[in-house]
C-alpha cells in the first residue's frame, strides 16, 4: 500500500537526522492518520478528529482514531488495544499534537511514554491552550524523538472546526449558494426553481453535508421548500445536526424536519419571546425530540455569539458542533456575511 521507504537502523538511532531532512518519508502514514481521523466525523461533538498508526519496518501494524465524545484519544485506543511489545524503532504517528492534560480522558503523552514508543511524527501543533507545544515538549523531555510537522495544511483543514473554535470561539462556517449563470436563485415570484444538476447535487452532498456537523437554514426556507436537510448521496453518512432559525417560532408541526425520524437531529433557533407566545408548540416540538433553544434578539437579529456558546456547549445527547454549513435563504446568508461570519463560500452555478 505504501511504496516510501521508512526503517531506522537496527542498532538505535545513529542515523534518526535523515527523517527530519526528509519528510516526505513520512507523508503516506500521515495520509492515513487523516483518513482515519474522518472515522469520528459526526461523533466527537466540539472536540478534533485524530487518527494514528503505529508503523514499523514500513508497513501499518495498528491503527487507531477518535470514536466519539469522551471516549480514548487516537493515540491511546491504538496503544491500549495494541497488545505487542513497542519495539525501538517504532513509530507513532498521529495527525494532532498528542493532548498532555486531563480532561474526559488521561493525557495521550503518558502512554505514549508510559508503552515506550521512542519517536512520534506529528501533522499539526494543538491550539487548545491546555497543549499548544506542551505535548511536544513533554515528549522531547522524556527522550522521544519528535518530528513534525507533516502535511499541516491537510491536518487543518480536516481540523478546519475545531481550529476556528479554539482561535474564533465559533464554529468554522461555510456559506453555500446555487444560482442561475445569471444570477438568479428563484423564479421572479420568489418561487423556488431547479438550479444545480444531478452530478452537482451529488458533490454538494459528498463535499460539503458529509464534511460538516451541521447544516442551517432560516425559516423562509423551510415554509417555501420543506427540505429534509439530510445527507444523501453517501454511504454510511455521518450525524449531520439540522438547525433552522426560526424567531417567531413559525415552523410548522408538519414539515420534514421536525417529523419522526428526522425530528431527533433538529435544532430550533428562536425567541424567549416565541417561546412564550407559543407554549403548545414550543412542548410538542420538544416531545418529538426537536431541541428548541431560546435565542436573544439583538436589533430583530440573533445574538449570533450567544448562538455560537449554545452550539459549542454539549448538553445531553448533544456533545456541540465545530462547523456549520449555511444554505439559505438571502436574508441567512446577508446575516452571516455582514457580520464577517463566513469562513469559506462555494457557489454552485446550474442552468
Amino acid at each position: 500500500m505504501f511504496s516510501s521507504s521508512l526503517r531506522l537502523s537496527q542498532a538505535g538511532f545513529s542515523d534518526v537526522k535523515k527523517y527530519y531532512i526528509n519528510m516526505d518519508l513520512h507523508i503516506p502514514f500521515m495520509r492515513r492518520c487523516i483518513e482515519l481521523a474522518a472515522n469520528g466525523r459526526g461523533k466527537v461533538g466540539n472536540g478534533a478528529l485524530v487518527g494514528s498508526v503505529l508503523v514499523r519496518d514500513n508497513k501499518i501494524i495498528a491503527e487507531g482514531w477518535h470514536d466519539g465524545f469522551g471516549k480514548p484519544h487516537a493515540e491511546r485506543m491504538l496503544l491500549e488495544n495494541f497488545t505487542g511489545l513497542i519495539e525501538l524503532d517504532d513509530i507513532l504517528y498521529v495527525n494532532l499534537e498528542p493532548c498532555c492534560h486531563h480532561g474526559k480522558t488521561p493525557p495521550c503523552t503518558d502512554i505514549i511514554v508510559e508503552r515506550g514508543v521512542k519517536t512520534v511524527v506529528y501533522g499539526l501543533s494543538d491550539p487548545d491552550v491546555r497543549v499548544r507545544g506542551q505535548g511536544l515538549g513533554l515528549l522531547k523531555e522524556k527522550g522521544v524523538n519528535v518530528i513534525g510537522p507533516i502535511l499541516p495544511e491537510q491536518c487543518a483543514r480536516l481540523n478546519r472546526g475545531f481550529l476556528s473554535v479554539r482561535s474564533k470561539n465559533r464554529p468554522f462556517i461555510t456559506l453555500k449558494k446555487a444560482q442561475t449563470v445569471d444570477g438568479k436563485i428563484a423564479h421572479d415570484d420568489g418561487s423556488p426553481m431547479s438550479i444545480t444538476s444531478d452530478e452537482q447535487n451529488k458533490w454538494s452532498h459528498k463535499n460539503l453535508r458529509a464534511t460538516h456537523d451541521a447544516i442551517l437554514v432560516g425559516i423562509g426556507t423551510v415554509l417555501c421548500d420543506n427540505p429534509s436537510l439530510t445527507i444523501r448521496h453517501v454511504d454510511n453518512p455521518p450525524m449531520l445536526w439540522r438547525i433552522i432559525l426560526d424567531a417567531k417560532l413559525r415552523i410548522p408541526l408538519d414539515c420534514k424536519v421536525v417529523t419522526s425520524p428526522l425530528a431527533d437531529g433538529a435544532i430550533i433557533i428562536t425567541s424567549p419571546q416565541a417561546i412564550a407566545s407559543e407554549d403548545a408548540k414550543h412542548q410538542q416540538l420538544i416531545d418529538r425530540g426537536v431541541k428548541v433553544w431560546p435565542i436573544p434578539m439583538i436589533d430583530d437579529s440573533f445574538d449570533m455569539q450567544a448562538l455560537f456558546d449554545q452550539l459549542l456547549t454539549p448538553n445531553g445527547d448533544y456533545k456541540g458542533i465545530t462547523s456549520i454549513l449555511v444554505e439559505g435563504g438571502r436574508k441567512t446568508w446577508e446575516i452571516f456575511k455582514s457580520r464577517g461570519l463566513v469562513d469559506e463560500q462555494i457557489t454552485l452555478v446550474g442552468k
